[in-house]
């Protein structure tokens, strides 16, 4: 029986960090999109592409089975920070330094903390 209830936990985590993953990509993907189409002189696509990118984010995210609005988003906010460092690392190119991996950690230990701690 315990061994049920761990994998039928761990396919709850797995899911949960998918549709994390994706919410991050349609967040960060949608932003940089609008970013190319208003800051560096994109076709118009890339703007409406980027609009549609977001609002799947915006619907993705509700797939979460936590029943706390906050919670959710605030756990999201973490997950973003190290899609976000990693997208700057392998898109723009810009490698991440010591402090930004100690700060994403920081952050993916408090979004773990803040999804899966035990409560009554």
């Amino acid at each position: 029986m315990n061994c049920i209830l761990l994998f039928i936990e761990y396919g709850v985590i797995k899911i949960t960090i998918v549709l994390f993953l994706l919410a991050g990509l349609g967040e960060i993907g949608g932003g940089y999109l609008i970013w190319l189409w208003l800051r560096e002189g994109r076709p118009f696509y890339f703007g409406v592409f980027g609009g549609i990118a977001l609002a799947l984010y915006g619907v993705v995210a509700t797939f979460q089975s936590f029943p706390s609005f906050g919670r959710v988003y605030a756990a999201y906010g973490g997950v973003f920070i190290i899609l976000s460092v990693l997208w700057g690392w392998g898109v723009d190119k810009k490698a991440p330094d010591l402090y930004d991996w100690i700060g994403a950690i920081i952050c993916l230990v408090g979004v773990s903390v803040m999804l899966w701690a035990p409560r009554n």
